[in-house]
């Protein structure tokens, strides 16, 4: 109901609303410009009278000029009537007369021959009731029209207009007066609770509205301009009105600059009667728009405005609905504003969803929803666009571990059955193995490692996390007993989901040198511990997802596998890092593990400086004690 009746009041008010919403968003344009005047020798009330001044200069002059052109035009529209029918003429002569002589040939074939028509005697009476039967001619005529019709007739089409321009014109000037009162007022009724984020919001907003509106109306004048100067020497009359209509169609999203194209190019067909002028035009067209679209307008714009493609074709269709033309052409401004808004506004977030182009799911919900589906392929493509300037390990740590972790606590909820468990499960194995070709470095760091290049000149790799120092892929760093094919026992918790963050941490281990394999939570049970095959192991690795807040059975694990490998070292990886066990000291050491850690990034740098601290104390016993000099 709240939003029939909004758009009712659009509908039904614009009369009033297309003035004042045209007097906002050019006080937006022309607020830079009055700051900048008040900061240099005007104050604030002069510094508003020169800039509406100076629009409105600006805009008479583009109307005279339109004007002027158009008389010029209408002077030789019989000339152009002329060269269009001769046109007309020859392709029909080449096309139309053809296809009709061939039509009528065969219908000549196919149609019977003609029978003789037989005369039939007028009745004797037919004359006479013709002449009895003659129309009485009748005569309409119009009372003169008096003077208050007529006033009427000629001011009506005129004073509207007038009218909405002042309206315009008075809005204008007021919001720029009150504009620091205007923002004071807003921050009263959307947010005097929190002055901070709405001061920001009102802040970001203005600027980003006033910066759009400024490039916007650069891009198109630039646009007019280069359309106006090709039209001029392409021949084609009157190319002031064109490239004053291209920059004002421009405004409309998608369409408008080849709504813009469609005259000057029919025009070009009844200047000469050849078609190069058409082709000609045509192609200036195509080319300015796409090289505005394509190449310009990214770099200026950033690569984005903000809005969302559908939306703002959608939200042109709906605002001229509404409004009318005039709606068309300020729809991608309006839609800009409704998106700041519902990016500052909690109860409005809708807007920015619907509306604006930033992803409506981030990262790991995105990698959660596919894992969900059991998409791992598209799951694989989202990973690497993240991996092209991140390492493998962050996009573990920062996006897989939290998905996961979401499913762990929907598991706890009880809301995932045990056969979608499984379905996870099975997709995060496929992604991982999927991932096994990158490095655990951005891939543009890892192609210059291949090729031996360093990076150019002007960029330098910086990954949001560097790779754990040091490179332990040569063996001989590492200690004898870190030389193995597996030295590292990655092993799951209880949850259903802790060997799919195993299989994380040793493909990790593995890039960096240090052999991994990965066992189940099963395998190191009661029952079955005393047949795990423990040769070459130096360290054990257990992840947990979620330990409910349990700890007890994470302390009886570490002592089975204590007594079965007294001599391997023991590291936890609680990838919740707000488990308590990370805070709090003696319940780690209730619990009995050498290393803790929260992120699989840790837990790498983890086991390469135990292996490394083990082949330096190796080292400092095989060493010979030095001799002391006589």
């Amino acid at each position: 109901m709240v939003a029939i009746a909004i758009v009712a009041a659009l509908y039904y008010g614009r009369e009033v609303l297309i003035p004042i919403t045209l007097a906002v968003l050019l006080s937006f344009l022309l607020s830079p410009l009055v700051e900048l005047l008040r900061r240099v020798w005007l104050g604030r009330i002069l510094s508003v009278v020169f800039a509406v001044i100076l629009a409105l200069g600006v805009i008479l002059a583009f109307g005279t000029a339109i004007g002027t052109q158009v008389a010029q035009l209408a002077k030789n529209l019989p000339q152009y009537e002329t060269t269009i029918e001769g046109k007309i003429a020859g392709l029909r002569d080449t096309t139309v007369r053809k296809l009709s002589s061939t039509i009528s040939s065969i219908g000549h074939q196919l149609a019977p021959a003609p029978q003789p028509a037989t005369p039939q005697p007028a009745p004797a009476s037919a004359a006479p009731q013709a002449e009895q039967q003659k129309p009485v001619p009748v005569i309409v005529t119009q009372p003169a029209p008096s003077a208050l019709k007529i006033g009427e007739r000629v001011l009506t089409p005129i004073l509207n207009p007038l009218a909405t321009a002042g309206i315009i014109l008075v809005v204008t000037i007021f919001t720029l007066l009150q504009k620091e009162d205007l923002r004071d007022r807003a921050i009263r009724l959307f947010g005097s609770s929190d002055l901070e984020r709405t001061t920001a919001a009102l802040n970001d907003a203005g600027q980003r509205l006033s910066r759009y509106f400024l490039t916007q109306l650069g891009l198109n004048t630039s646009f007019g301009a280069i359309v106006g100067i090709g039209l001029y020497f392409i021949g084609v009359p009157s190319p002031v009105l064109w490239g004053v209509l291209s920059a004002l169609l421009r405004f409309i999203p998608y369409i408008g600059s080849w709504i813009a194209a469609a005259l000057p190019v029919a025009l070009a067909a009844a200047v000469v009667p050849g078609w190069s002028m058409v082709i000609w035009t045509a192609v200036l067209y195509a080319a300015t728009e796409l090289t505005m679209g394509q190449l310009v307008e990214p770099l200026v714009y950033g690569h984005s405005t903000g809005l969302s493609p559908l939306a703002v074709i959608v939200a042109a269709i709906f605002w001229t609905w509404i409004w009318g033309p005039i709606g068309l052409i300020i729809s991608t401004p309006l839609t800009l504003c409704l998106v700041l808004v519902g990016r500052y506004v909690e109860h409005l977030e809708f807007l920015d969803v619907l509306l604006g182009d930033r992803p409506p799911l981030t990262p790991v919900e995105g990698f959660y929803q596919r894992m969900l589906a059991g998409d791992p392929d598209e799951a694989e493509e989202q990973a690497e666009h993240y991996l092209k300037d991140r390492p493998l390990s962050t996009y573990y740590d920062e996006v897989a571990l939290k998905g996961l972790q979401l499913a762990a606590n929907d598991v706890v909820r009880g809301t995932l059955p045990t056969a979608k468990v499984e379905e996870i499960k099975e997709a995060v194995k496929e992604l991982v193995r999927g991932l096994g070709g990158y490095d655990d470095a951005p891939q543009a760091v890892a192609e210059e490692r291949k090729t031996g290049a360093g990076p150019p000149a002007d960029r330098e790799a910086v990954p949001d996390r560097p790779p754990p120092a040091g490179d332990a892929s040569d063996k001989d760093r590492l200690a004898p007993a870190w030389r193995g094919e597996a030295p590292v026992l990655c092993v799951a918790g209880r949850g259903p989901l802790d060997e799919a963050a195993s299989m994380m941490l040793a493909q990790l281990l593995g890039k960096h040198g240090l052999g991994a394999r990965v066992l189940p939570h099963h395998a190191v049970s009661r029952a079955r511990i005393a047949t795990l095959d423990t040769a070459g192991v130096a360290m054990l690795c257990i992840s947990y997802l979620d330990i409910s807040g349990n700890p007890a059975h994470l302390r009886y694990l570490l002592r089975r596998l204590r007594e079965r490998l007294p001599h391997a070292r023991l590291l936890v990886g609680l990838w919740p890092a707000q488990d308590p066990i990370l805070k709090d000291r003696d319940l780690r050491h209730v619990v009995g593990a050498d290393d803790y850690v929260s992120s699989l990034h840790e837990a790498v740098e983890a086991c390469l400086a135990a292996a490394r601290t083990e082949s330096r104390s190796d080292a400092a016993r095989e060493e010979p004690p030095a001799r002391v000099a006589e």
